[in-house]
């Protein structure tokens, strides 16, 4: 009873037979591989957008703190949500990929950025005072770090008011199949019809081994982001390996059936847990959910085997048994109905 990320999970067997496939001869690397352009061109195809740059790096703090970096001067701020990956759980590598880019937090709900809270902070700045970082950049989370999801008009609403300010805007999608599921739009839709200029588009998460793409809707930027990548470390000599991986996964709508079995799993339990009278916290969009049950309930279902995370991190165990603590869980597309099933009866007690 794995729910304690949807990065716990295995890779899709797609996925692992795409890289033994591709294990095999020569080929050239560094993204030159007939594997890249069949992405790129499933990439342009899926988004609607024939010009897109589309580049992949191994990690998800690799796609945001890159295409921050191309979109933000050092001197600048990053507009985010108060719960955003980019602010607690990137060890300040947007400040450090950025050159000194600072992070400004932004009032949110269920890690929905509020779109008055946006307006007041970028009001509040100025563009001519030197003692002031100047506006940077928009980034938002969808799925959010709290389960909950943008619709494609809750982005615009906030892209709009960034670009009245001449902003450009980042989506950081490490569930963004989660997202686009749940929210019932198309991907061109929730990104570059809303305002989004460039998404950190996520395949860990969602059945991948190790892979993320980066989409620039507006190639202008393209090169400088190549440069980026490639000072920062990040672009791979046997690229091969990351193309297998973003091939399999957008073959056939793969990344879409993935997610559709992640949320589905994620409805089954939640629904299970709230009839077994458990509290839901930030509702429920996506692939994860959050409940509050008492320390003593909590140790009692660990204890039997089950895994997740006490929520935030810095909670634990110790202190009043029949107090109650939040906690984080998470399905991902290989969660089993037994193992739903099983936790909900742990719950139950």
């Amino acid at each position: 009873m794995w729910f304690t990320s949807d990065n716990a999970g295995p890779a899709a067997p797609e996925v692992m037979d795409a890289l033994n496939a591709c294990n095999n001869g020569y080929t050239s690397g560094y993204g030159a591989e007939e594997g890249m352009a069949r992405v790129t061109a499933r990439i342009r195809d899926i988004f609607e957008s024939p010009e897109a740059a589309v580049y992949l790096v191994s990690t998800g703090t690799a796609a945001n703190s890159i295409a921050l970096a191309t979109y933000s001067a050092p001197w600048s701020s990053i507009y985010c949500s108060d719960d955003a990956h980019v602010e607690w759980d990137e060890c300040g590598a947007p400040e450090f990929f950025t050159g000194g880019a600072k992070l400004v937090t932004v009032d949110a709900k269920d890690g929905k950025m509020k779109p008055a809270a946006l307006s007041q902070i970028l009001e509040n700045g100025t563009q001519s005072d030197v003692h002031q970082t100047q506006r940077g950049a928009l980034t938002i989370t969808n799925a959010t770090e709290l389960g909950a999801v943008y619709t494609p008009k809750e982005v615009e609403a906030l892209t709009q008011i960034a670009k009245a300010y001449d902003l450009p805007c980042h989506m950081d999608g490490a569930r963004f199949a989660n997202a686009v599921v749940s929210a019932n739009c198309t991907p061109a839709e929730m990104t570059w019809k809303s305002g989004i200029d460039v998404l950190s588009f996520g395949g860990t998460k969602n059945g991948c081994a190790g892979v993320e793409a980066v989409v620039m809707f507006d190639p202008e930027k393209a090169w400088e982001f190549e440069l980026r990548r490639k000072r920062g470390g990040h672009l791979l000599s046997k690229h091969r390996y990351l193309s297998a991986q973003m091939d399999a996964y957008l073959k056939d709508d793969l990344w879409l059936s993935l997610a559709k079995s992640a949320n589905t799993a994620a409805a089954t339990l939640h629904a299970g847990l709230k009839s077994a009278g458990k509290t839901s916290v930030h509702g429920h969009a996506a692939n994860m959910m959050f409940f509050r049950m008492k320390r003593a309930e909590h140790q009692r279902i660990l204890d039997a085997g089950a895994h997740y995370y006490l929520w935030p991190h810095t909670a634990t165990l110790d202190g009043d048994p029949d107090e109650e603590v939040t906690c984080r869980i998470v399905c991902n597309w290989s969660t089993r109905t037994d193992e739903i099933s099983a936790f909900v009866q742990l719950a139950r007690g």
